[in-house]
């Protein structure tokens, strides 16, 4: 934006963009942190319960890490 659009959006919102930017950013990373530890603990019942193998687990938990890594990398670069 901007420094016109910028400070007319400030002025009508109250708040700046940037603050916005912040808000949803850390929305992301919360939603990204509850569902990976809902995944990490039903992946870790199943494994207990030995319906899924070692490797399965290990899967899941891999993939979580690597979800937040390239969000992490994209979200916040």
């Amino acid at each position: 934006m901007n420094a016109a659009q910028s400070s007319a959006f400030q002025a009508n919102a109250g708040f700046t963009a940037g603050e916005v930017s912040l808000v949803l950013v850390s929305l992301v990373f919360a939603v990204l942190l509850l569902w990976g530890v809902w995944a990490l603990r039903t992946a870790y019942v199943g494994w207990a319960e030995e319906r899924l193998s070692q490797r399965q687990f290990f899967g899941v938990a891999v993939r979580f890490v690597a979800m937040y890594l390239v969000l992490t990398f994209f979200l916040l670069s």
